[in-house]
């Protein structure tokens, strides 16, 4: 073994002096080819496309996933494969697509967890910010709290002095340590400065099982997990915890309008992005840029994800300066709330 390691060792260094031999026009050419990248993004895409979704097949983000792949291979006329590698809250497929060649080939749609990540997850073996290339934002939806169905609250501010009265004695089911669900729980918990006991699930499902059941007292999921539940009254829903209102439950509240103390800027909700590989050329990143804001406009898109509880973003959003602001923000205000919360990687 250690006459290979000293072989090899020989041979880098003989092509580092070999590599100060090239001549300077052979330098020069290469430069000015690199320059030209853009020119070989007109031929973009000229096979088909991988789109990864780090989660569960049939879950709310695959369907999403799905639902982008079908519209935006339309638009750029190659097909697009959803591939689901899941596992590790999502770090598994996000860490196939940082390793992935930066050719646009292979991209990523992700949710908060691309934010919360390097904070549950002890040697992520990714930045989410220094190795992936934003191409934009896909949609967005806030987060409703809902209750066991014979939770004794009629509204929202008799379900907060509920929640305050009985102090450390209810339950909260999440899909798992940092997932949204987790999130809306801690700032919940923050805001009305109260104690609940936090049970994680290996995803939302299972929690809305329980919740369904009366095993569960609370749960504060993504509106596709919800809905279902709450139009057939297994599940009380007593609000949105976003700014707005959504056009799928008009007659819920925002948390922020319920004129509740503390309240006014509470705002935690779901928004899926999509990202290709650091180094992928900025003229490949813009034709999927375009080509996700061309999507973001199509009605049948919109009235799919309408259907689910979720709203495309408009298009201006869906611009890769758009969704780098987002995962900034993101980075910035939920990663210091499970510090708080005393969440640990592992």
């Amino acid at each position: 073994m250690p006459a290979l390691n000293y072989s090899v060792s020989r041979s880098a260094t003989r092509f580092s002096r070999l590599a100060l031999r090239v001549p300077q026009s052979l330098l020069l050419g290469l430069s000015l080819l690199a320059t030209l990248s853009p020119s070989f993004a007109q031929d973009f895409p000229a096979r088909p496309i991988t789109m990864v979704m780090p989660y569960a097949a049939g879950g709310p983000g695959d369907i999403i996933t799905r639902i982008f792949a079908g519209t935006m291979q339309k638009i750029l006329g190659q097909q697009i494969v959803v591939d689901n590698t899941a596992g590790a809250s999502g770090s598994i497929g996000t860490a196939k697509v940082a390793r992935a060649k930066p050719d646009g080939y292979t991209l990523l749609m992700i949710h908060v967890s691309h934010a919360t990540n390097p904070v549950i997850i002890k040697n992520l073996p990714y930045h989410p910010v220094d190795d992936f290339e934003p191409v934009g934002r896909a949609t967005e939806g806030p987060m409703v709290l809902v209750a066991r169905k014979d939770f004794p609250a009629k509204d929202v501010k008799e379900f907060v002095a509920y929640v305050k009265a009985h102090d450390g004695q209810l339950s909260i089911g999440t899909a798992g340590i940092g997932s949204a669900s987790q999130l809306c729980a801690l700032l919940f918990m923050n805001t009305l400065n109260v104690k609940l006991t936090q049970v994680p699930y290996k995803g939302a499902a299972p929690a809305l099982n329980d919740l369904m059941g009366g095993q569960l007292d609370l749960m504060c999921d993504q509106t596709s997990t919800i809905m279902p539940a709450t139009a057939s009254g297994r599940i009380k829903a007593y609000a949105a915890a976003g700014k707005n209102r959504l056009s799928s439950l008009p007659d819920l509240p925002a948390l922020s309008e319920a004129g509740l103390n503390g309240f006014s800027g509470f705002d935690i909700s779901i928004s899926f992005g999509l990202y290709a590989p650091k180094g992928t050329p900025p003229a490949v990143v813009g034709k999927l840029s375009n080509a996700l804001q061309q999507a973001l406009k199509d009605p049948e898109l919109k009235a799919k994800l309408e259907g689910m509880g979720v709203a495309a973003v408009s298009p201006e959003k869906g611009r890769p300066e758009a969704l780098r602001a987002h995962l900034k923000s993101e980075i910035e205000t939920l990663g210091p709330l499970l510090v708080k919360a005393g969440v640990q990687a592992n």
